[in-house]
């Protein structure tokens, strides 16, 4: 079995603006692992404020000894030893996942939504992500966001208001709500939750800092629509504490680390009674497939990484009807 690694800058459409940061690009690592004639593949996504790097994911490789991983693959095992190797870490910790759960399919001759009982029948229509922006430039990422089913925008500023009457200056599609912490008055909070509400929004993610329980349990038990929680919820462990704090949590393979952890805790939601949306970072066709072979588990899916990027390596995924059509492919599906 052979480890290899490439870094890669995955560049934006546009600049991706959200209530605390901006930026143009995204660093990656392209993970290859090679076994009896296949290759898996995997990736790294390391959004800056995550605290992953080119030069860290690199220090972290060069530790794993692959040797470790046999055929049929233990999971479980896998990312207990990957966590002894450090803590964090959990895009590269994902990019080594995701390669074997692909070479695990093309061993097998399954592809990997088959390996967890997925149903192609059950896929959620994913979401086109809007950062914030100028007006015009606003407008025109909202008309490119044409054939998806539903718009995601980034809130948490004083325009929220006026973003959301931009989109609805244009379609009448259901809207997803990220405000990214961005929220600060509970009340303040509750009316413009109320007025989303009436503007047919969906869900919202995240609307108050992680830290803030208190305040994001009592919108949770206030609020009409389903409230998400996403920095506030990272790997397995975290689950459990966003019962009662939230409606649901959005999932995230580069923070759960992998497909296995992702695993686990959908079904950990299940067992607590929580609604579950699959996320993603900004991707390659590579990590989305990964996320999309877990989506039809989900109440609601944003795997949108690949079409809001201009030089995504591989082929773009197979995408109808505002879903991704999950391939009979071994492994991944991914077309190089």
């Amino acid at each position: 079995m052979k480890l290899t690694w490439q870094p890669f800058e995955l560049e934006l459409k546009h600049p991706f603006t959200i209530a605390k940061f901006s930026r143009t690009s995204t660093p990656l690592m392209l993970v290859n692992i090679a076994h009896e004639g296949y290759i898996g593949y995997g990736e790294a996504s390391m959004v800056p404020y995550m605290g992953e790097s080119h030069e860290s994911a690199a220090a972290f490789l060069v530790k794993v000894d692959v040797d470790q991983f046999k055929f049929p693959f233990d999971f479980a095992a896998i990312i207990n030893y990957l966590d002894s190797i450090a803590p964090g870490n959990p895009a590269i910790k994902a990019a080594i996942d995701i390669a074997l759960h692909d070479l695990e399919g093309k061993l097998r001759n399954k592809p990997c939504w088959q390996l967890f009982d997925s149903s192609p029948a059950l896929m959620p229509v994913t979401c086109y992500t809007i950062g914030m922006d100028a007006p015009d430039i606003f407008l025109q990422k909202v008309k490119e966001a044409a054939g998806f089913k539903v718009i995601k925008v980034k809130l948490g500023r004083d325009s929220d208001k006026e973003l959301i009457n931009i989109i609805r200056s244009v379609t009448n599609v259901p809207i997803y709500v990220d405000a990214n912490q961005g929220w600060t008055d509970r009340s303040k909070s509750l009316d413009i939750i109320y007025w989303l509400q009436e503007q047919g929004v969906v869900l919202i993610e995240q609307p108050m800092l992680k830290t803030d329980i208190d305040n994001n349990a009592w919108l949770t038990q206030h609020s009409p629509i389903p409230i998400i929680g996403d920095e506030s919820v990272q790997r397995l462990p975290n689950v459990e504490n966003a019962k009662g704090v939230y409606h649901g949590i959005n999932i995230k393979l580069m923070k759960s680390a992998g497909m296995y952890e992702a695993h686990q805790m959908i079904l950990k939601a299940r067992e607590l009674g929580l609604k579950v949306l699959m996320g993603c970072m900004s991707e390659t066709s590579c990590a989305s497939l990964a996320a999309a072979a877990l989506a039809p588990l989900c109440d609601w899916a944003d795997i949108d990484g690949p079409f809001l990027t201009t030089n995504n390596p591989y082929k773009m995924p197979t995408f109808a009807d505002g879903k991704y059509v999950l391939s009979n492919r071994p492994g991944l599906g991914l077309m190089l």
